[in-house]
């Protein structure tokens, strides 16, 4: 339920041009990308020399893409696929048969440097179900043993209602009008004012406490909280964010990045996968080229250990014991990797940015799909007259069950969970997980043989259990503010010391967006400004870099001592 999808009548107007302007660094990576005069060059003479990319996902492909076309030679390093956690994969090994979405499934209209992306390589996006959006036909809340069907908000009892009302007036309290007019107008000085301003009051500030403590909740029930936190607004429930940073949840929020999400049909692995094949127009490399054909049709094996050679050089050896030597690296991996499964020399980063690797807080999440024969939740029920089946939000086991079609294929992801919720799911097998959701979702749908209707095998998720990732995504604790501006800011290296520059971190844990594509975009590009700065080159004229920028956009700093 998003506040875009409820009733006009609750103060809260949105202004039409939101975007995933982030208010910590309100850098317009959107406007850099689709500047005329592109990103930047690099001098001539260091055209063809290598860039070493830890990690193949969406930031390690945007940083690749990008520094190729300015001439250098990126070297990428995947331990597993090209795609990373835009992941999707086929229901019986065939596109044909439909994808199950195991990552990112769902990318919001803000996210304007990633659509940049989408838009470059033509793919196709349309709707996402979500409940109670325009494109989910209907959907059933349901709470204990207490089942809701709604074609839209007006459907909802009224106390879910009220819900909806308590969680609009609680970010009325924080200045949600005032801070979306600020984006939507790109008013920098006064968007980071009203940031700052948050920043300070709300760094150890969590969710839950966040809720309780605002008029709009305090002057209502326990229930009411609980109820937000199981149904929630937007993709679902909000409860296993509870514990996280309030700051995270308003930087979602303030952009727009629960609203309005769209698909990509045949599947989000589609557009890293189309970084690598593309060929675009580049310096120095000759027409044709692609990042697949740099490197004669597949990525480098995974890194097992990043040290320093001689001549300030890096020094990458890969799982099989290949060592080269580059002038500059890349790192788009989670960063729990850097100490948990490749060998890194502690010397390059210091103590400090180590201590916010260390303490950088990762969520969990599961997912399972089934295909189906046939989108058979579009029928009628002719007692009701409502659909047999619906977009499921629920405090059972499953949390959410989304109904899916793509292209004249069928799937239902049986459950989406987060955190505590998919730690449950954790040790058990596919079939057992697949006979859980099925059971509950039985009592939610008595008369629907939903198992009639699944061909083929199961697909299922746990990132936390996949040592390449360690979990799903970023989600800052409360008091981590500082940590995250450490990381965020490391592609500004004027002020290290000469043995730790050259070495850059992407990807979306780095970025202040947890868990959004966009972040793994925009920090791409702070490390695609970065290594042209260290091979002495420099933006494009009159199109500023984010480091360009960086002294009069940099997040607020807090103090570290006593």
């Amino acid at each position: 339920m998003t506040t875009a999808q409820t009733t006009p009548d609750e103060g809260i107007t949105r202004p039409a041009a939101v975007t995933m302007l982030g208010p910590d660094f309100p850098f317009g990576y959107d406007e850099h990308l689709a500047h005329p005069a592109g990103l930047g060059s690099v001098p001539a003479e260091h055209h063809g020399r290598e860039v070493a990319i830890v990690g193949g996902g969406l930031s390690g492909m945007v940083t690749a893409y990008e520094l190729m076309r300015m001439g250098l030679k990126p070297v990428v390093y995947e331990a597993d696929q090209i795609g990373g956690r835009l992941r999707s994969q086929p229901f019986g090994g065939t596109h044909n048969q439909g994808i199950a979405e195991l990552g990112g499934m769902r990318f919001p209209l803000s996210s304007r440097a990633l659509f940049h992306y989408i838009d470059r390589l033509g793919l196709r996006t349309s709707p996402f179900p979500n409940p109670l959006s325009e494109a989910t036909p209907s959907t059933v809340v349901e709470l204990g043993g207490e089942s809701f069907y709604a074609r839209g908000y007006d459907d909802l009892p009224d106390f879910l209602k009220d819900v909806a009302d308590a969680w609009h007036e609680a970010l009325g309290e924080v200045g949600f009008a005032e801070m979306q007019r600020a984006i939507a107008a790109r008013d920098v000085p006064r968007l980071k004012e009203l940031w700052n301003e948050l920043v300070l009051t709300l760094d150890e500030e969590t969710f839950s406490g966040f809720l309780a403590n605002t008029k709009a909740f305090g002057s209502r029930s326990f229930r009411h909280r609980e109820v937000f936190g199981q149904v929630g607004f937007g993709t679902g429930g909000w409860d296993t964010d509870f514990p996280n940073s309030m700051l995270e949840i308003l930087r979602v929020i303030f952009t727009n990045a629960d609203e309005d999400h769209q698909m990509i049909h045949g599947g989000a692995q589609q557009l890293p996968v189309g970084l690598w094949t593309d060929a675009p127009e580049c310096v120095h490399w000759p027409a044709g080229t692609s990042l697949e054909s740099l490197h004669g049709g597949a990525p480098m094996p995974g890194v097992a250990r990043i040290g320093r050679a001689e001549g300030e050089r890096f020094e990458i050896t890969d799982r099989w014991g290949t060592a080269r030597t580059y002038d500059a690296v890349v790192v788009t991996c989670q960063v729990w990797l850097l100490s948990a499964r490749i060998d890194v020399d502690e010397s390059l980063f210091s103590p400090d940015l180590w201590m916010a690797m260390e303490r950088t807080h990762y969520m969990q999440s599961s997912k399972t799909f089934v295909r189906v024969d046939r989108p058979f939740w579009k029928d009628v029920d002719p007692h009701t007259g409502r659909d047999v089946m619906s977009m499921t939000l629920t405090d059972r086991l499953n949390r959410a069950t989304y109904l899916l079609e793509d292209d004249g294929t069928a799937s239902i992801c049986l459950s989406y969970t987060w955190n505590d919720d998919a730690l449950k799911w954790l040790a058990l097998p596919v079939e057992e997980r697949v006979r859980l959701q099925l059971h509950s979702l039985r009592k939610i749908y008595p008369g629907v043989d939903l198992a009639s209707h699944i061909v083929g095998d199961p697909i299922t998720v746990s990132w936390e259990s996949d040592p390449n990732f360690m979990g799903a995504f970023k989600a800052n604790l409360p008091g981590h503010y500082r940590y995250q501006r450490r990381l965020f800011t490391h592609f500004v290296q004027d002020e290290l010391p000469a043995h730790r520059r050259g070495i850059f971190l992407a990807g979306d844990d780095i970025s202040w967006t947890a868990g959004w594509a966009e972040g793994a975009v925009t920090t791409a590009l702070n490390a695609v400004w970065g290594v042209v700065r260290h091979f002495g080159g420099s933006s494009a004229p009159g199109n500023p870099g984010p480091g360009d920028r960086f002294a009069e956009l940099a997040p607020l700093a807090l103090p570290d001592g006593a």
